[in-house]
């Protein structure tokens, strides 16, 4: 995982995106203290990583939300 900044990836921006395509994910800092804000990654990965395991019902149901939803995961777990 690559880290870079704004400044560097405006500048470089085409470049990485061919990174990303590639399966790259790049961390964005921001700053004179280059605080991390942000994660560019595959679209392939990001898709995936916020479902919900539905546990005992695993292979036997599935959910799907309207994008606008506004319920946070927290929210809906009782967390």
């Amino acid at each position: 995982m690559k880290t870079m900044s704004v400044g560097d990836l405006k500048a470089r921006f085409s470049d990485v995106m061919e990174e990303v395509k590639k399966g790259e994910e790049i961390v964005i800092s921001h700053g004179k203290r280059k605080r991390k804000i942000a994660v560019i990654v595959p679209y392939e990965r990001y898709r995936g990583r916020n479902r919900i395991r539905l546990g005992v019902l695993r292979g036997k149901a599935s959910v799907e939300f309207a994008d606008d939803f506004s319920m946070t995961t927290d929210e809906l777990l009782g967390g």
